[in-house]
């Protein structure tokens, strides 16, 4: 008896043994595949516990949010309408050859795909142009979060002489001598009147209209459950919990809104920039940057506040290894603005088959790019 027990024990180990062999296992926790699709296929507050730090305002991850504008498209449609029109029009520059969506081009998901933005006069300016694409969700804007809102935010390129370079105070006289725009500024604000807090309001009011498309991962928390292949949920995994990803990647649109130090400050060398520091003056700033939304991000390389990437996998081996840290030079011992990397930075160690995983995470929370068609330019 003892022998067929025996026997039979025997049997059911290597049974066993072949059935987890059939499943694909996580390097850590060893979850099977299979497991991790059917957690993953719950509703977000049945999902594994992300690996959030301390201090750290968590929102979990989501479908994509409407602008707050979409109700109200009807009665914004002249305004919308104009915005449109002046976000094309390359007379907002004092060239007449550079406009708003020379830099923000509808089919490069609202970025231009290029190291850093190139203005007046062929001038290479000094950042990458981040993508406008859910803009309305943004407080603080440009890398530095110098601008408080869509208004004040265009200002700064309409003005900035490496940018479009145009007189603000005269632009309203020169779009006063365009015929063709008195009927757009009468339909947005009930008369014919143009000037520069219209002009503003009219862009701001269009920005706010652009949203991203749905991601496969949107139709995935919809029901699809077919829409993300096990990689991703593997990736979607990692991303939450031993990649710490959503410290800073973290709600419906893949940003905490914060300010960080990534350690690609360049401090006391020819491409130094302070970042927030330049804005806020506190030393505690220097090097910090808005952590940017990561919705269509394998579609608006190159990366980070200065370009320095076009390729997914450099950038996930900076964050393998925690980001640069840099060393100080004699004389830097005791300087009060030598930059600190964010706490939260850290060397991840993650294996090949894990990075490959979060990038094809990250393919799942990137959709196609609208293609917003160039208006008729007024005459």
């Amino acid at each position: 008896m003892k022998k067929v027990f025996s026997v039979l024990s025997g049997l059911f180990c290597i049974l066993l043994f072949l059935s987890f062999r059939s499943y694909e296992f996580l390097p850590d926790d060893e979850i099977p595949i299979d497991s991790l699709r059917k957690v993953y296929s719950k509703s977000p507050d049945q999902w594994p516990k992300p690996n959030i730090d301390s201090g750290v305002n968590f929102v979990e991850l989501g479908v994509l949010p409407p602008s707050p504008l979409e109700g109200q498209k009807g009665k914004l449609k002249g305004i919308i309408s104009l915005g449109k029109t002046l976000f094309f029009d390359p007379r907002l520059s004092g060239s007449n050859q550079i406009s708003c969506s020379s830099c923000h081009a509808s089919d490069l998901n609202w970025a231009d795909g290029r190291e850093v933005a190139i203005g007046h006069d062929h001038a290479a300016g000094k950042r990458n142009t981040p993508t406008l694409e859910n803009i309305w969700s943004v407080s603080k804007l440009f890398w530095d979060g110098r601008a408080e809102g869509l208004e004040d935010q265009a200002v700064n390129p309409i003005t900035n002489p490496i940018e479009m370079h145009q007189d603000l105070k005269k632009l309203p006289s020169k779009l006063q001598k365009i015929k063709g725009y008195q009927p757009l500024f009468n339909a947005a604000f009930g008369d014919k009147k143009i000037t520069e807090e219209r002009i503003l309001s009219a862009l701001a009011t269009y920005q706010r209209t652009i949203v991203s498309r749905k991601s496969d991962f949107d139709y995935f928390l919809e029901g699809n459950k077919k829409r993300m292949t096990d990689q991703q949920i593997l990736g979607l995994h990692l991303f939450r919990t031993k990649a710490r990803c959503v410290n800073c990647h973290n709600g419906p649109l893949f940003t905490d809104g914060e300010f960080h130090n990534l350690g690609l400050t360049y401090y006391g060398r020819k491409y130094e920039d302070l970042g927030l520091y330049n804005i806020s003056k506190k030393p505690e700033d220097v090097g910090k940057f808005r952590t940017p939304g990561l919705r269509n991000v394998m579609r608006t390389a190159p990366w980070f506040h200065n370009g320095l990437f076009g390729n997914m996998d450099g950038v996930m081996n900076m964050y393998n290894v925690g980001m640069p840290n840099q060393k100080r030079r004699p004389g830097q011992e005791n300087d009060p603005l030598y930059p600190k990397n964010d706490k939260l930075l850290r060397g991840l160690m993650l294996s090949k088959m894990e990075k490959d995983a979060v990038i094809s995470f990250m393919e799942a929370i990137s959709g196609e790019s609208w293609k917003e068609r160039s208006p008729e330019l007024p005459k």
